[in-house]
């Protein structure tokens, strides 16, 4: 936005001041040329109008620009400033190139209107008419605005159309997908090449994951840290990316359009992998995704460790292995996630390690300070009620209750407990928990 006070520029010291004078707002929006002429269409709207306001001794007190698309509603931050800066009397009029410069949709239209009915906004100049608080006027005005609203319709209308023609002739109309290089061929629209660097890589992501059965974090790992593999654009690929890629049938030769549409064609780009590697790649995904679903993905530990050399929080993460058996091991490791420090040297530890060695300091502490002979008893009394209200029992059959071992009882929980409860359990101890070293201890 450019807000200047241009009374001492605009308006001649002969010039005679009306008593009903007009605060202008000066509104330069882009046309829907290329960028570069934009930017060029924006300052040519400025000179062109701040001529007009000089020749016609019109009062501007702001310019302002803006280089949002006018084609949907609410979506032009300037402009939205400028319609509150009319309601809050900052402006009552508008300096504009044409009508579409301000809308090319209803809503943004009916704004405009709706502030001339209340008489907060008194006109609106453009460089060929001017359009004040009058039915006639109003009405040229809102019909002007709907032609803008049909022609950005027809335009939208005329350009999926010739997207999906070029699409039935086996074309691709958008940004080719990373792995190709869009042509830009007149005689050929939407084609496509191999990008001579990228694709073959692209390929490896698909064999790692159907061959070797890699997950796409660790091909995203291999592809960041091994291959430092960046796409045309000088960016590294996200996780994200990485399982749209593979999922992908554009790299075997068949195109979706739109995208989730269901509607196929047969694309004449050279594809980079066959069906079969597709379709072997798409087994493995939803394997893995099965086993992730039946698991779950809450961990027990890892809110209430931290990384003895960084001082991070420890997270967990699950792999899974095909065992000879034909079934499927889950294997559970916690670390750090180096969210302090990104070159943090702590190891790995798998969960059954860790369990051992929280067992270990189970025995070390002072079991006392932990409140658990309290809950110890709130359980009896839970189960006593179960054996009254449930199996009929009477108080007199009650066997001897003996004294219960509360360090067993904390060795059970971390054992056989609930998520909540290991947490509970853990959570009681005074002295912290570290992970240094693929050891836990505790420090004060």
């Amino acid at each position: 936005m450019e807000t200047d006070n241009l009374k001492q520029v605009l308006m001649p010291q002969s010039a005679a001041v009306s008593t009903s004078t007009i605060r202008y707002c000066l509104y330069a929006r882009k046309s829907t040329e290329q960028e570069e002429k934009q930017i060029l269409s924006i300052d040519s709207q400025i000179k062109e109008m701040l001529q007009i306001a000089q020749r016609e001794n019109l009062q501007v007190v702001e310019i302002r620009r803006e280089s949002h698309s006018a084609k949907a509603s609410g979506q032009r931050p300037v402009y939205n400033q400028l319609i509150a800066d009319i309601k809050a009397g900052i402006f009552n009029g508008i300096i504009t190139w044409a009508p579409d410069r301000l809308s090319r949709n209803a809503g943004d239209l009916g704004a405009v209107i709706d502030l001339m009915d209340q008489k907060l906004l008194l006109e609106i100049r453009t460089y060929s008419q001017k359009f004040a608080d009058s039915p006639n006027e109003k009405f040229l005005l809102m019909i002007l605005g709907s032609q803008a609203k049909l022609e950005n319709d027809n335009r939208s209308i005329n350009i999926k159309r010739g997207m999906r023609t070029r699409v039935e002739m086996g074309y691709w109309p958008c940004v080719a997908p990373t792995g190709y290089i869009n042509e830009n061929l007149r005689d050929k629209p939407g084609s496509v090449i191999l990008d001579p660097i990228r694709a073959p890589i692209i390929k490896q992501m698909f064999e790692k994951i159907a061959d070797s059965g890699w997950s796409g974090r660790k091909v995203y790992v291999w592809l960041k840290h091994d291959l430092k593999f960046v796409t045309r654009h000088g960016k590294f690929i996200s996780l994200g990316n990485i399982y749209i890629i593979l999922r992908n049938s554009f790299y075997y030769g068949i195109v979706e359009y739109p995208q989730g549409s269901k509607n196929w064609y047969h694309g004449k780009h050279q594809p980079i992998i066959t069906k079969e590697l597709f379709d072997q790649v798409q087994k493995r995904l939803k394997q893995k995704s099965d086993i992730k679903q039946s698991y779950g993905k809450e961990f027990a530990f890892t809110k209430l460790i931290k990384c003895g050399l960084c001082g991070s929080s420890i997270t967990a993460d699950e792999k899974f292995k095909e065992l000879k058996n034909g079934t499927i091991g889950r294997y559970v490791y916690y670390g750090c996630n180096r969210s302090k420090d990104q070159a943090c040297k702590s190891g790995y530890i798998k969960e059954d390690h860790l369990l051992d060695q929280l067992l270990k300091i189970i025995d070390q502490v002072d079991l006392d300070q932990l409140g658990i002979k309290e809950k110890i008893q709130r359980e009896l009394e839970r189960f006593n009620k179960f054996r009254y209200g449930v199996l009929g029992l009477f108080k007199e059959e009650q066997l001897k209750q003996t004294e219960i071992d509360c360090r067993n009882y904390a060795r059970y929980i971390l054992n056989e407990g609930s998520i909540p409860e290991k947490r509970e359990l853990l959570g009681c101890i005074r002295s912290g928990l570290v992970f240094r070293g693929k050891e836990i201890c505790l420090v004060s």
